[in-house]
């Protein structure tokens, strides 16, 4: 696997400027309606309340085709050619709606208010303290009970120069889970015709409040054939947040130096996967941030898979990246096409600030106030060899 961690990258800014959206949920494209873009809508199903849930097809003509809900903005599928040209469907995930519903560990979701966990499922801001949802062992995971991976966004093709592109809109209200401010949200996916999936993030609010938005996919360059212990991965990081045995940070940064942390250079994700490091065991194996060297769009990670030939090069604007190599999945889970997802059959980069940011000051700031912008960029490169 070739690694590019020395490559001199130029930024391009290409945000598109439009104001938040508050209005009722839509989508500007009816239903089985395909644009000369390469974008098509059809219904999927109806949530358990009766809301209707519609899915969104993005293809390039260069062999991927993404597929993505409106519900939670969910991933649905990422086809990407393999060595030999054939589609590999290289993310996890179920067949329906219902299943997405009841119980997603998150699969292919946009992560939000805060990606990631707040310690105690509290903060203070301003010296008020905000209680938050304890989901996860006494703290906040994921933005709570229903995040933004449980929400209906509005959606609206719009045009893309390098590709194609939907805009995901969405006005979380004061206090809605706990978080202070009515938050607009605004997130762009575009697949582009080299085979790079984009996301393209921003939010406004009327109160100061914090915000952290990921993506949750995971991924298995497979197709799921086996499990992920064979790709091999590198990380662009010489430094990862210790984290306590609920996976809260507990403030120290540490090198990767002689620790099974070390990916500056490509390991098989299996390697040391079990080694005895407190540090793993917490985790139950990888589950932590790195902090991702340099400033700006930078490479933050390559994953390499020998059997598909499929390597995928993440890029961010991000100070972190949690590498999670799904622990917690434990055969109870059926995904597409009948799949069993046992443990380490999917892994995740989310690219993001560091977890429990609001309670550990020496971490960059994930407040947002009024009349600033949060703005976050970040991209999947596929490509096969």
């Amino acid at each position: 696997m070739q690694t590019r961690f020395s490559v001199v990258l130029i930024l391009v800014s290409f945000m598109i400027s439009c104001s938040p959206q508050s209005e009722k949920n839509s989508q500007t494209t009816s239903a089985g309606d395909i644009s000369s873009k390469g974008i098509s809508v059809a219904p999927f199903d109806t949530l358990s309340d009766g809301t209707p849930v519609s899915l969104y097809t993005m293809t390039n003509g260069k062999g991927t085709t993404m597929k993505v809900m409106n519900y939670g903005g969910i991933i649905v599928s990422l086809e990407v050619p393999d060595r030999n040209g054939n589609p590999v469907d290289v993310i996890l995930g179920f067949d329906s709606l219902r299943a997405y519903e009841k119980r997603n560990p998150f699969f292919g979701a946009l992560v939000g208010r805060y990606g990631n966990r707040i310690g105690k499922a509290k903060f203070v801001l301003d010296g008020k303290e905000y209680n938050l949802v304890k989901n996860n062992n006494g703290n906040h995971l994921h933005g709570g009970t229903k995040g933004f991976d449980k929400v209906i966004w509005k959606v609206d093709e719009i045009a893309a120069e390098d590709g194609v592109a939907i805009k995901l809109s969405y006005l979380s209200k004061d206090m809605e889970e706990g978080y202070p401010g009515n938050l607009n949200v605004e997130v762009i996916y575009t697949l582009t015709a080299d085979n790079t999936v984009k996301f393209d993030y921003k939010a406004t609010t009327d109160k100061k409040t914090i915000i952290n938005l990921t993506q949750h996919t995971y991924f298995n360059l497979n197709g799921c054939q086996r499990d992920v212990l064979d790709h091999e991965i590198s990380l662009n990081a010489d430094k990862f947040v210790v984290v306590d045995e609920t996976l809260i940070p507990t403030g120290e940064i540490r090198s990767v130096e002689n620790t099974p942390f070390d990916f500056r250079t490509p390991v098989r994700i299996g390697e040391r996967i079990n080694d005895k490091d407190q540090q793993i065991q917490f985790g139950r194996g990888y589950d932590h941030c790195w902090v991702i060297n340099g400033n700006g769009m930078r490479v933050a990670a390559e994953v390499y898979e020998p059997a598909s030939g499929i390597e995928m090069t993440v890029m961010t604007t991000e100070p972190g990246v949690q590498f999670y190599t799904g622990n917690f999945l434990d055969c109870t889970l059926t995904g597409k096409n009948g799949v069993v997802y046992k443990q380490r059959m999917g892994f995740c980069l989310e690219t993001e600030h560091f977890p429990d940011s609001p309670n550990q000051k020496e971490f960059p700031s994930v407040v947002l106030s009024p009349g600033d912008t949060y703005s976050s960029h970040t991209s999947y490169q596929f490509e096969a060899h």
